[in-house]
């Protein structure tokens, strides 16, 4: 049976037949590196480097870019507000251009820890500024744009399918519109190139056509797409909040400059949430890897949580699922370990694994088949062989794993937040906060030791 994928733009499960044969374009995209990433985020990176994985279990050679933004993207969706970048130099003091190092080089720690596949393609915004304004230049040129007083837009009543990706109602949007548009046209215009403020000095500019500016969030997929996989090609994924605006605005451009939809497949992943809703970095309220890590959870035991829910299907955070998720990746470990090698892998168990993962990425059922292998009479080589195999699309590095790897002591997860949420204060210098903080985690039994490399926590004696 061929691989079958949901695919966003047709809302239906599709066989998936690459363009070119054998070979696979992939454009996942990447952080916006203003702020640490969220557990929430890294769900999305988990689901992609498993539809890799999977691509790659079908005997396709993957082309697999993700982009770095490091400028271009507002505070709002809807044009208005700050550059994430140049907020976050704001909130720390530092550059904009050492906030996006920081924040990029914490990000791929995160992505190392969670086992994910090293991208065929990293690529900044920062560093394709020029074919950003070529494209920018060539939708002016069939008429896709007009100018305002804060910058260059494009004109979304050119294309009578836009947004259709998120089947907006786009007359309903314009009729019901409660904000002023300013010089926009229309509800769903959007920037392309936004001119530098004449009253403020910008970390990050750059001289175009139009005037000394920064591109638009969105002009800089389109661009690096088109880049490094062509104007068409296989698959396009991100999370599901990039639906209505992000990806109906990278198909729009395309659709004006190429002709085409960018991608032949859209693919989204659902949100983690916490009880309190949807995880957000903007609001604050948002769990990194490092907090759960400092709790005593490896990495990929977040990993294995992330598998035991479809990638379409919500995924609610709690300690309860997460402890549970530890415990069965250290059975399985434990397990594993004591089986010896030399085996070949069954192959109808292999068999069944792969009608599950190649069914739209049903990572629970193949799951389900894992366990079903480790409790079944196969002789031990032969379970050994046939989890090995699964381990290439779980990515659990289970053959890495050693008995005798020492334990990190557990820091409760209340408090970890609590440093967490003291971390972000110091890095905004809101002193009085992070004080506060500090003598909150005292209270709780904790000491809060403070250096260049950042902050680590001690249990108090009881006698402290």
């Amino acid at each position: 049976m061929p691989v079958a994928l949901y695919d966003t733009w047709s809302r239906t499960l599709r066989a998936f037949t690459p363009i070119q044969a054998d070979h696979v374009g992939l454009y996942c995209c990447g952080p916006t590196v203003y702020d640490h990433a969220h557990i929430g985020n890294l769900r999305t990176y988990v689901f992609e480097d498993v539809l890799r994985r999977v691509l790659a279990l079908n005997g396709y050679t993957v082309r697999h870019v993700v982009n770095i933004t490091d400028v271009g993207h507002l505070v709002s969706d809807a044009d208005e507000g700050e550059d994430k970048m140049e907020k976050g130099s704001r909130r720390t003091g530092e550059s904009a251009w050492a906030i996006a190092e920081r924040y990029t080089a914490a990000f791929m720690n995160d992505w190392r820890a969670l086992n994910l596949l090293e991208p065929t393609v990293w690529c900044r915004a920062t560093d394709h500024i020029a074919e950003q304004i070529d494209f920018i230049a060539e939708l002016e040129r069939k008429g896709y744009t007009y100018r305002t007083i804060d910058g260059i837009y494009f004109d979304t009543s050119k294309q009578d399918e836009y947004g259709f990706l998120a089947r907006l109602d786009v007359a309903g949007l314009q009729a019901g519109k409660r904000v002023a548009l300013g010089e926009k046209r229309h509800a769903t215009d959007f920037a392309l190139w936004k001119f530098s403020p004449p009253d403020t000095l910008r970390q990050m500019e750059w001289d175009s056509p139009w005037g000394r500016g920064f591109p638009g969030w969105h002009i800089e997929c389109s661009a690096m797409s088109a880049k490094y996989l062509g104007p068409w090609f296989d698959i396009h994924c991100g999370g599901e909040d990039h639906i209505a605006v992000h990806h109906s605005n990278e198909i729009a451009q395309t659709q004006a400059r190429h002709g085409t939809r960018l991608a032949n497949f859209w693919m989204h992943g659902h949100f983690l949430t916490l009880d309190t809703g949807k995880m957000s970095k903007s609001g604050g309220d948002f769990v990194r890897l490092r907090t759960l890590t400092g709790r005593g959870v490896d990495p990929l035991a977040y990993r294995y949580l992330c598998l035991s829910a479809h990638y379409r299907s919500s995924l609610r955070f709690n300690l309860d699922a997460l402890d549970a998720a530890q415990s069965a990746l250290d059975r399985l470990r434990r397990v594993y370990v004591q089986w010896p090698e030399g085996g070949m892998p069954d192959t109808h168990s292999v068999a069944r694994f792969k009608v599950e993962v190649d069914q739209d990425l049903n990572l629970p059922r193949a799951l389900a088949v894992l366990w079903d292998v480790v409790r079944s009479d196969l002789p031990a080589a032969t379970r050994r062989a046939t989890v090995d195999r699964f381990d290439a699309v779980l990515g659990f590095r289970l053959a890495d794993w050693k008995k005798d790897v020492s334990a990190i002591p557990a820091i409760p997860v209340d408090i970890a937040l609590l440093a967490d949420e003291r971390e972000r204060a110091r890095a905004a210098k809101d002193w009085n906060e992070a004080d506060r903080l500090r003598d909150q985690l005292r209270a709780e039994g904790w000491h809060v030791e403070d250096s260049s490399s950042g902050q680590a926590l001690r249990r108090l004696d009881k006698t402290q």
